[in-house]
């Protein structure tokens, strides 16, 4: 993983934005009872003004755990872990054991970088005689982050048998193996993931981005270009070739 360290630090922050931040049952029928909160996929204007939003619903009631909740996704979306983290101790002080709420703050830390911290909190929260699928998924990104690659694939995979044909799942299980450069098994879980139930514009972007790195432009510029406007296309592409260039990878794409 050292020679491709960088590649390996593209995805960590995808690994966490395909991850709903709420704590369902296992019953993947409950998937969104709280409403969506993955604002990865936002502009940068669309960003903050949802951050706007939120921030002014969170000052009007704090102690409103789906506010709090999508408060927190919104301030992760805008590079803002740390202060996600902060609102979230609050409200888990005040509701000691919130499963939804201790999920939420572990995905906070792991962004932060408190992976440690994140994994022990994980640990305490996951039932082993019921675990829940949204925490595991988040167990799993913080194991990735860790280097421990092939503890992180095992978390996905038992999410997966709780959680059978979640996109976010089969994407985290892409970019996991994008991580450690295997990238023609990414691209199989990830071509996997758009067809599944979540998939969304992120999951698709994910998908251009491994095939970007394998050296097939024009085929990761069209998924980019259904997905995105054409300035944005293009700075996704420039950051492909950079990555690319960083690694010395030229000689190593296949050609044709």
């Amino acid at each position: 993983m050292t020679k491709f360290v960088k590649i390996a630090r593209s995805m960590r922050p995808l690994l966490l934005a395909g991850v709903a931040a709420l704590a369902l049952s296992a019953c993947a029928s409950n998937r969104g009872q709280l409403g969506s909160t993955d604002y990865s996929g936002m502009s940068a204007a669309q960003s903050q003004a949802n951050l706007g939003q939120l921030t002014e619903r969170y000052r009007r009631n704090p102690g409103d755990r789906n506010v709090v909740i999508q408060y927190a996704a919104a301030l992760r979306a805008a590079g803002q872990p740390q202060q996600a983290t902060a609102a979230l101790e609050q409200a888990i002080s005040r509701n000691p054991g919130d499963i939804a709420l201790s999920v939420a703050y572990a995905k906070a830390l792991t962004a932060s970088g408190r992976l440690e911290q994140s994994l022990q909190l994980l640990q305490n929260v996951i039932r082993p005689d019921a675990p829940d699928w949204n925490a595991l998924l988040v167990m799993g990104a913080t194991l990735d982050q860790m280097g421990r690659h092939d503890e992180a694939r095992k978390t996905y995979q038992q999410a997966a048998v709780i959680a059978p044909g979640e996109a976010s799942v089969e994407t985290n299980l892409g970019l996991s193996f994008a991580m450690t450069n295997e990238l023609r098994t990414a691209e199989t879980h990830l071509r996997r993931a758009t067809q599944m139930r979540g998939a969304n514009s992120q999951t698709r972007q994910n998908l251009a981005l491994v095939i970007g790195l394998q050296g097939r432009f024009d085929e990761a510029r069209a998924i980019y270009a259904a997905e995105l406007p054409p300035e944005q296309v293009e700075s996704n592409m420039a950051y492909v070739r950079a990555l690319l260039t960083q690694q010395n990878r030229w000689d190593l794409i296949e050609k044709g």
